[in-house]
């Protein structure tokens, strides 16, 4: 997976389509998640990531990160 060439992507977690004209924002979690994936991390890499700086319960954060990329699929921010 990865964030569309065209995206404009913020530090903070800010995406801009420029085709559509859509904009989003999201918290810190997801702006981990977006940096995450313009470095081409899998899934996998991912969720570790959260795992270990959240403390978090695995099989929560695989599920939220699965929604979070869904999301982000269903609005043509990824490929």
């Amino acid at each position: 997976m990865r964030i569309r060439k065209n995206i404009a992507v913020s530090d903070e977690g800010y995406l801009f389509n420029p085709t559509t004209g859509d904009s989003f924002s999201t918290n810190g979690t997801g702006a981990m998640i977006i940096s995450m994936l313009k470095q081409d991390k899998s899934l996998i890499e991912i969720t570790d990531a959260i795992c270990e700086a959240y403390d978090a319960d695995r099989i929560l954060v695989e599920r939220d990160v699965e929604d979070f990329t869904s999301l982000l699929k269903d609005n043509s921010v990824l490929d």
